[in-house]
């Protein structure tokens, strides 16, 4: 790495840290302003709500302090990389994270990943012929599916494969109490991947499939395709390597800013499918209060949108060598 790209990656690292500190603080000031809070939660469920109580729940979860010195105390453990305590699950928020982390990246992660080889691919099909039949159908296929509420693809799978069928299982992570391993147990977690990563994989490439199409019509356009084509390329050569490389560009941008789903995961289908990720941790913080987990949950989500953001700078320089990182 040279010197120049060193000093960049330093200086964009250095804003990534600024930015995410300041994400960090409006999102505990918002947060604030969510009517109740963990002790009421609490002293509802116990059915015991005396002020005294009340005041000792406040009290032992640091809610009766003044909101500069809950914000103040907050900003400090994050500068010393702790993400807080939840007295729900009685465990640090950073080893809660790490443990639903693995579910909701094997989801998303694999879905993404799907979804965007085979919305490039379809965006790229519906260009050889504008208007014929394969693009039409390749259209009708992105709107319907774009238009399609995820939550309701899964609902309808759930009916259609697991409770008509009887192909798969509804929900779950894995069959709880099977004592599988190896293959097996991934076979089965498999089984239960599904249909919830089927939701994600045709809403995501419906996008990515509309996307495309329009970047490469806006860059099929271009004075070089033109000259290529002169030239006497056949369509396949112009299309693959003149073309693609720079109708990428716009999809690069949209990964990057859909990172953050891989991490605060897609809470509708974690819920609907019983799916023990973070988007699911975050339904159910939100119904319980626990603010620290749920402002783990923001602060882990803008940093890796952050992070994203610096490496679709780099890969931008990487597809098109007239754009410059360094300056």
């Amino acid at each position: 790495m040279n010197r120049s790209i060193a000093k960049v990656l330093a200086r964009e690292l250095g804003m990534v840290a600024a930015y995410a500190l300041v994400i960090a603080t409006l999102n505990f000031l918002l947060l604030q302003l969510v009517p109740g809070d963990l002790a009421d939660v609490i002293a509802g469920e116990s059915g015991a709500a005396t002020p005294e109580y009340m005041e000792r729940l406040r009290a032992q979860f640091g809610l009766d302090q003044p909101i500069l010195v809950q914000l103040g105390n907050y900003v400090w453990q994050l500068v010393q990389l702790n993400l807080g305590y939840s007295f729900r699950h009685n465990m640090p928020v950073s080893e809660l994270l790490i443990e639903r982390l693995g579910p909701t990246l094997l989801l998303m992660g694999t879905s993404l990943f799907l979804a965007v080889f085979t919305g490039i691919l379809l965006g790229v099909l519906s260009t050889r012929k504008i208007n014929g039949f394969l693009d039409t159908t390749i259209a009708v296929f992105a709107l319907v599916a774009f238009a399609t509420p995820i939550f309701w693809t899964g609902m309808m799978a759930i009916v259609l494969f697991s409770a008509t069928l009887g192909w798969l299982p509804s929900g779950g992570f894995e069959m709880i109490g099977s004592g599988l391993t190896g293959f097996q147990r991934a076979l089965d977690i498999g089984k239960h991947m599904v249909m919830p990563m089927l939701s994600l994989f045709l809403f995501f490439t419906a996008a990515y499939t509309r996307l495309m199409r329009a970047s490469m019509l806006e860059v099929l356009g271009q004075d070089y395709v033109t000259t290529a084509r002169a030239k006497g390329l056949s369509e396949s050569v112009v299309i693959f390597k003149h073309a693609l490389r720079n109708a990428l560009l716009p999809i690069v941008t949209m990964i990057g800013l859909q990172m953050g789903a891989l991490i605060g995961g897609s809470v509708l289908v974690e819920t609907v499918f019983s799916w023990p990720g973070i988007g699911r941790l975050a339904f159910e913080a939100v119904f319980q209060r626990d603010l620290n987990v749920l402002l783990g949950i923001l602060y882990l989500s803008s940093l890796v949108v952050l992070l994203s953001n610096v490496l679709v700078d780099f890969a931008y320089a990487l597809l098109d060598p007239r754009i410059e990182v360094a300056k």
